[in-house]
């Protein structure tokens, strides 16, 4: 008797290849579909560049271009009124839109809120611009301290650019990595302190303002660009980042 290649289909006894049927699973069309469903919270380097990037421009590099073209055009007062400002409008319209705020955001309108209120409550710019100094002491000062805690300044604040987990806190790379920035942040503030209150005794206003807002804002790109470099580095030893994309021969 022939064999009837449909009715072994259908024979529950059947164990031949049932590759063809409807129901088989079907491999995903492209390598990085099983690798995407795999690791879906792994976002790629561009993404955490983007995401440091932001928060950057929104929390430190507007704030500062807009206190320096107000102050050339309107004089100190308004320039403070303005940065502050941005700083709580950014966070209302974080907060309206349903997206995070970050907390070095944050962390930049409260400082300018306390910086704002004690130069009006004592009428002195002078005092505006010396708080910065005192602040990037005090913040450094917590960033050495938290170093004694089991989590140092920047393991929380990591979390507003990569999706943190304890599993992934507790890392041994990880633990070293957020240590090591911790340091490099909090010499990174006491260094800008120390030459922030160099150029303010030694300098006019109008020139400390232009060279403060110039060198902090690179100063603060520089580091930034080191922690990502730092990060990426680990991350990738740790396969945190997704898969680097496969270049495909071409022939010619």
């Amino acid at each position: 008797m022939g064999l009837d290649p449909g009715n072994d289909l259908r024979n529950p006894t059947y164990r031949g290849d049932i590759s063809a049927s409807p129901h088989a699973p079907v491999a995903p069309a492209h390598p990085s579909v099983a690798t995407s469903e795999a690791h879906p919270h792994r976002p790629r380097l561009g993404t955490v560049v983007r995401r440091v990037a932001l928060s950057l421009l929104i929390a430190c590099v507007i704030p500062a271009t807009l206190f320096y073209t107000t102050f050339a055009l309107a004089g100190v007062w308004t320039a403070i009124m303005v940065a502050l400002g941005w700083s709580y409008g950014a966070i209302g319209w974080r907060a309206l839109t349903g997206r995070r705020t970050s907390g070095l955001l944050i962390l930049t309108a409260l400082l300018l809120t306390v910086r704002t209120v004690l130069a009006v409550l004592t009428d002195s710019t002078w005092l505006y611009f010396l708080q910065p100094i005192i602040s990037d002491g005090v913040v450094s000062t917590a960033f050495l301290l938290s170093l004694v805690s089991a989590r140092p300044m920047v393991a929380r604040l990591a979390g507003d650019f990569y999706p943190m987990d304890h599993e992934l806190a507790v890392r041994p790379r990880i633990r070293r990595l957020f240590r090591n920035l911790t340091v490099l942040w909090a010499l990174l503030g006491l260094g800008k302190a120390t030459m922030t209150l160099w150029l303010l005794q030694s300098t006019s206003m109008q020139t400390f303002i232009l060279v403060k807002s110039i060198s902090a804002l690179s100063i603060n790109m520089l580091a930034a660009g080191a922690t990502i470099a730092l990060a990426a580095y680990v991350g990738r030893q740790e396969g945190l980042l997704g898969p680097a994309p496969q270049l495909v021969p071409v022939r010619a």
